[in-house]
């Protein structure tokens, strides 16, 4: 019987992703932070304008860099564009970082950051949130070495989901060396509330550093999770990088037609959000009044924290009896906002796990 070919031994002992289950059709899918509104008026239609199915799509998404940079106030060279932001998360660190270079990110943050790190062949660095859910930046500013090429950045942090203030993250980014990557991974910033959130586009943070790269989706807010587009902002010589690391032709031309049909739904588009956010207001008060101790939610979902009498697997279980999937951590479970339907049975079972 013939070997099967060699694999990096780290790259076999690597678990896959793990998707976030379906729920029946009488339950709720709370598991993955998608969006329950679907696609936003025009956008199906627009998607099938796109129907040149045997030609190529444009590689650099020419017609939505220029529309974002229009939105942004940036040349359409200081945009790229992914299939989805993790796409992009992995093509900057292939690009930075390699055998004997470390990346250091938050933990528990977006559960791919480990498992890119890994793949680019360098180390990951692994910081320990605060015990309210925040990244301790002072802690991960102490972390970085002169091995360290790329820091990742979460705010609002999935799965525990407070934000990084601008004051934090302007501290944090003068604490850093100049040549080290900060990648600003806002994938949930429609959804912020908080005051003095750091809004990286907003406040154009890769002009004064141009270290930074902020990076954003169309696959929440947008609901476009199935079309896998996401883009980066950030200096133009900085995202050649990924430019040449990101696989070719990646981006499809329907996930390009669908992106800008939903760019100009912007009205539309924040009262989904809005609704989404008075969602998880009564999500987070009704936890909180059940007597659980809930970090600020800045993100479309909320965080249960584990303990050691209440564990993430059984909390899941009570969940999953009544057909509603959640995504359960070592540390807790993280529980998407969803349907109106879903609202008042989540708080209901949480209550009753806590007697």
């Amino acid at each position: 019987m013939s070997q099967l070919p060699r694999i990096r031994p780290e790259i076999a002992a690597l678990p896959p992703y793990k998707q976030g289950r379906a729920a029946d059709a009488s339950g709720f899918k709370l598991s993955s932070n998608e969006n329950p509104f679907g696609v936003l008026p025009g956008v199906l239609e627009a998607a099938a304008r796109a129907d040149a199915f045997n030609r190529y799509p444009d590689a650099t998404a020419a017609e939505l860099r220029v529309a974002l940079g229009e939105r942004y106030g940036v040349e359409p060279e200081a945009v790229v564009i992914g299939a989805g932001s993790v796409s992009l998360l992995q093509a900057f660190i292939q690009a930075a970082a390699s055998a004997g270079d470390e990346v250091v990110y938050a933990w528990r943050s977006f559960e791919a950051y480990p498992g890119l790190a890994l793949i680019a062949g360098a180390t990951g660095v692994q910081v320990p949130n605060l015990p309210d859910g925040r990244h301790d930046l002072a802690a991960m500013a102490a972390a970085v070495t002169g091995r360290t090429r790329v820091v990742l950045l979460c705010t609002p942090n999935n799965p525990t989901g407070p934000v990084i203030t601008s004051t934090e993250f302007a501290e944090f980014v003068a604490a850093v060396p100049d040549d080290v990557l900060i990648l600003l991974d806002e994938a949930y910033a429609e959804f912020v509330r908080a005051d003095g959130a750091v809004d990286g586009l907003g406040e154009r943070v890769y002009e004064t550093h141009p270290n930074v790269v902020v990076l954003r989706t169309f696959s929440k807010a947008y609901g476009l999770a199935a079309l896998r587009v996401g883009y980066a902002i950030g200096h133009p010589r900085v995202l050649d990088a990924a430019r040449s690391t990101l696989t070719p032709l990646s981006v499809t031309a329907t996930a390009v037609a669908a992106a800008l049909a939903s760019l100009a739904q912007q009205d539309e588009l924040d009262a989904r959000v809005d609704e989404l956010v008075a969602r998880r207001a009564q999500i987070v008060d009704g936890l909180r009044a059940a007597g659980w101790e809930i970090p600020d939610a800045q993100g479309n979902f909320v965080w249960l924290p584990a303990s050691e009498t209440l564990d993430s697997g059984t909390i899941a279980a009570a969940y999953d009896a009544r057909g509603i999937i959640v995504r359960p951590f070592p540390e807790g479970v993280r529980i998407s906002v969803g349907e109106a339907e879903s609202v008042a049975p989540v708080i209901e079972i949480a209550a009753a796990l806590r007697g």
